[in-house]
Protein backbone atom coordinates (compact mmCIF):
# COMPACT_ATOMS: atom_id res chain seq x y z
CA UNK A 1 0.00 0.00 0.00
CA UNK A 2 2.80 2.44 0.39
CA UNK A 3 4.15 1.49 -2.33
CA UNK A 4 0.92 2.78 -4.20
CA UNK A 5 0.30 5.85 -1.80
CA UNK A 6 3.94 6.81 -2.58
CA UNK A 7 3.73 6.01 -6.60
CA UNK A 8 0.10 8.45 -6.32
CA UNK A 9 2.05 11.25 -4.87
CA UNK A 10 4.77 10.99 -7.49
CA UNK A 11 2.30 11.04 -10.34
CA UNK A 12 -0.09 13.76 -9.22
CA UNK A 13 3.44 15.93 -7.97
CA UNK A 14 4.31 15.95 -11.86
CA UNK A 15 0.66 17.29 -12.53
CA UNK A 16 0.73 20.16 -10.61
CA UNK A 17 3.20 23.44 -10.72
CA UNK A 18 4.12 25.00 -7.15
CA UNK A 19 0.91 27.18 -7.05
CA UNK A 20 -0.91 23.55 -5.84
CA UNK A 21 -0.79 22.47 -2.63
CA UNK A 22 -1.18 19.10 -2.11
CA UNK A 23 -2.20 16.32 0.74
CA UNK A 24 -3.17 12.44 0.18
CA UNK A 25 -5.42 10.65 1.86
CA UNK A 26 -6.42 6.55 0.83
CA UNK A 27 -8.74 3.59 1.62
CA UNK A 28 -7.74 0.11 -0.52
CA UNK A 29 -10.36 1.71 -2.77
CA UNK A 30 -10.26 5.31 -2.66
CA UNK A 31 -7.87 7.73 -2.87
CA UNK A 32 -8.24 11.33 -2.39
CA UNK A 33 -5.80 13.87 -3.29
CA UNK A 34 -6.65 17.79 -2.67
CA UNK A 35 -4.69 20.36 -3.87
CA UNK A 36 -5.24 24.12 -4.22
CA UNK A 37 -5.73 26.75 -6.90
CA UNK A 38 -6.00 30.09 -5.24
CA UNK A 39 -8.81 30.31 -3.13
CA UNK A 40 -10.06 27.23 -4.23
CA UNK A 41 -9.46 23.91 -2.87
CA UNK A 42 -9.51 20.93 -6.11
CA UNK A 43 -10.01 17.25 -4.49
CA UNK A 44 -8.89 14.77 -6.54
CA UNK A 45 -11.04 11.26 -6.18
CA UNK A 46 -9.70 8.05 -8.07
CA UNK A 47 -11.40 4.67 -7.07
CA UNK A 48 -14.80 3.67 -6.13
CA UNK A 49 -16.94 5.08 -3.22
CA UNK A 50 -18.84 2.64 -1.38
CA UNK A 51 -20.34 2.17 3.03
CA UNK A 52 -18.96 -1.19 2.62
CA UNK A 53 -15.42 -0.59 1.83
CA UNK A 54 -15.03 2.89 4.01
CA UNK A 55 -14.49 4.52 1.74
CA UNK A 56 -17.92 6.81 2.50
CA UNK A 57 -16.04 8.04 5.80
CA UNK A 58 -13.35 8.73 4.59
CA UNK A 59 -15.14 10.80 1.90
CA UNK A 60 -17.32 12.51 4.40
CA UNK A 61 -14.30 12.97 6.78
CA UNK A 62 -12.18 14.81 4.33
CA UNK A 63 -14.54 16.84 2.68
CA UNK A 64 -15.66 18.20 6.63
CA UNK A 65 -11.93 19.01 7.24
CA UNK A 66 -11.71 21.13 4.53
CA UNK A 67 -14.86 23.25 5.11
CA UNK A 68 -13.91 23.30 8.75
CA UNK A 69 -10.68 24.48 7.88
CA UNK A 70 -12.36 27.65 5.67
CA UNK A 71 -12.92 26.07 2.53
CA UNK A 72 -15.32 27.79 0.35
CA UNK A 73 -14.70 26.83 -2.72
CA UNK A 74 -14.51 23.37 -3.61
CA UNK A 75 -14.31 21.60 -7.06
CA UNK A 76 -14.55 18.07 -6.94
CA UNK A 77 -13.11 16.39 -9.71
CA UNK A 78 -14.62 13.23 -10.22
CA UNK A 79 -12.43 12.00 -13.88
CA UNK A 80 -11.06 8.81 -11.77
CA UNK A 81 -13.77 8.06 -9.63
CA UNK A 82 -15.74 4.69 -11.06
CA UNK A 83 -17.81 4.03 -8.45
CA UNK A 84 -20.34 6.26 -6.11
CA UNK A 85 -23.04 4.68 -3.78
CA UNK A 86 -26.15 6.42 -2.38
CA UNK A 87 -24.10 7.17 0.48
CA UNK A 88 -21.20 9.13 -1.42
CA UNK A 89 -23.99 11.01 -3.49
CA UNK A 90 -25.15 12.23 0.00
CA UNK A 91 -22.26 13.49 0.79
CA UNK A 92 -21.65 15.54 -2.35
CA UNK A 93 -25.20 16.64 -1.73
CA UNK A 94 -24.44 17.53 1.97
CA UNK A 95 -21.45 19.17 1.39
CA UNK A 96 -22.65 21.23 -1.22
CA UNK A 97 -25.22 22.75 0.67
CA UNK A 98 -23.23 23.19 3.63
CA UNK A 99 -21.30 25.08 1.69
CA UNK A 100 -24.28 27.44 -0.18
CA UNK A 101 -25.20 28.07 3.29
CA UNK A 102 -22.10 29.23 4.44
CA UNK A 103 -21.87 31.82 1.29
CA UNK A 104 -19.64 29.02 -0.74
CA UNK A 105 -20.29 26.89 -3.88
CA UNK A 106 -19.01 23.47 -5.22
CA UNK A 107 -18.54 22.27 -8.60
CA UNK A 108 -17.94 19.26 -10.08
CA UNK A 109 -15.23 17.94 -12.72
CA UNK A 110 -15.95 15.30 -15.72
CA UNK A 111 -18.09 13.12 -13.76
CA UNK A 112 -18.56 10.10 -16.29
CA UNK A 113 -19.60 6.48 -16.93
CA UNK A 114 -21.63 5.30 -13.94
CA UNK A 115 -20.87 7.97 -11.51
CA UNK A 116 -22.57 10.74 -14.22
CA UNK A 117 -25.40 8.39 -14.50
CA UNK A 118 -26.21 8.15 -11.26
CA UNK A 119 -26.08 12.34 -11.11
CA UNK A 120 -28.13 12.47 -14.02
CA UNK A 121 -30.98 10.12 -13.00
CA UNK A 122 -30.82 12.53 -9.43
CA UNK A 123 -31.05 15.63 -11.68
CA UNK A 124 -28.23 16.70 -9.66
CA UNK A 125 -26.36 18.13 -12.19
CA UNK A 126 -29.41 20.96 -12.88
CA UNK A 127 -28.36 21.73 -9.11
CA UNK A 128 -24.38 21.42 -8.73
CA UNK A 129 -22.59 22.81 -11.70
CA UNK A 130 -20.99 20.27 -13.88
CA UNK A 131 -17.85 20.81 -15.94
CA UNK A 132 -15.47 19.16 -18.44
CA UNK A 133 -12.36 21.31 -18.49
CA UNK A 134 -10.50 22.25 -15.61
CA UNK A 135 -9.70 25.82 -16.24
CA UNK A 136 -13.02 26.73 -17.06
CA UNK A 137 -14.23 24.94 -13.87
CA UNK A 138 -11.98 27.30 -11.62
CA UNK A 139 -12.99 30.51 -13.77
CA UNK A 140 -16.31 29.98 -13.00
CA UNK A 141 -15.88 30.60 -9.63
CA UNK A 142 -15.04 33.93 -10.08
CA UNK A 143 -17.75 34.91 -12.28
CA UNK A 144 -20.32 32.98 -10.24
CA UNK A 145 -20.12 36.24 -7.67
CA UNK A 146 -19.99 33.60 -4.57
CA UNK A 147 -18.13 34.88 -1.87
CA UNK A 148 -17.45 33.19 1.79
CA UNK A 149 -19.66 35.29 4.36
CA UNK A 150 -17.44 36.19 7.47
Amino acid sequence: MRIQFEALYSELSGLVDTAYEIEIRSVPRLHIASRKCGDVTIVDLRGTSTLNGGESELLSNQLQRLVASGVYKLLLNLTNLTWLDSTGVSIVVRTYALLKKKGGDQRLLRPSGAVLEVFKVLHLLAIIPSFEDETQALASFESSGHFAKP
